[in-house]
């Protein structure tokens, strides 16, 4: 059986949220499990990809793509309040840049995202799964890693971010001894410019704890091979 990486929250939506579910699903969300993913066909174009693990309520990840329109977006997120969020963000905002994925990103990844296809992947504040039993759901953790790093085209970007201690620094561990990757900083990375401030993230600083940014990228298929 394979370890998941998050908990499925179950809850009732509002009428609200079933709506956008139905209304905007067709138009901007994708399933997961449904085949590979051709971005032309989903964006009607040919763009850098990225995509965005755990996409949360929406917010930061529609204030990206707005941001960011010569590049395409891909948010999966498992709980569906958050997908139903921001498919109505994305309809109302007419981003034709963002499409919404519900489900598991690893099962995204490995079944309809091939190699080399994505020019960056964003992991903003995943669980930390603070319990040493539970440390196996951790997304990054080396065999998840190894997958991430593979559907990154050369040059491509990882860049993650949390609010806990611990789970950097084993972050940090966890990129470095990836062979495909390489840190852009000596260690950890200044918070950019370009990533908003996510609701999460807001109740994190309220509560006096310290955001960490990591940023690795792709090594090209000479450097991972060595001279």
């Amino acid at each position: 059986m394979t370890t998941r990486t998050f908990n499925a929250r179950r809850g009732r939506l509002s009428e609200q949220r079933l709506g956008a579910l139905a209304r905007f699903g067709p138009e901007f969300g994708v399933t997961v499990g449904a085949g590979p993913i051709d971005p032309v066909v989903l964006y009607g174009r040919r763009a850098p990809l990225v995509l965005e693990i755990g996409s949360g309520m929406g917010d930061a990840t529609a204030e990206l793509a707005a941001a960011d329109p010569e590049r395409d977006y891909l948010a999966v997120e498992v709980h569906t309040a958050g997908v139903a969020d921001l498919l109505a963000l994305a309809a109302r905002l007419r981003l034709r840049n963002l499409r919404v994925a519900q489900g598991d990103a690893i099962a995204l990844l490995t079944d309809q995202l091939g190699p080399a296809s994505l020019a960056a992947v964003h992991v903003f504040f995943p669980d930390p799964w603070p319990k040493a039993r539970h440390h196996k759901r951790r997304l990054i953790e080396p065999d998840r890693v190894s997958l991430l790093a593979s559907r990154l085209a050369p040059g491509g970007a990882l860049h993650c971010a949390t609010d806990a201690a611990g789970y950097a620094d084993h972050m940090l561990a966890t990129l470095s001894a990836c062979a495909e990757l390489r840190n852009r900083y000596p260690g950890f990375a200044p918070r950019p410019d370009w990533r908003p401030v996510t609701m999460y993230e807001r109740r994190a600083l309220a509560a006096g704890r310290t955001i960490t940014d990591l940023s690795f990228e792709r090594l090209s298929t000479v450097d991972v091979a060595g001279p």
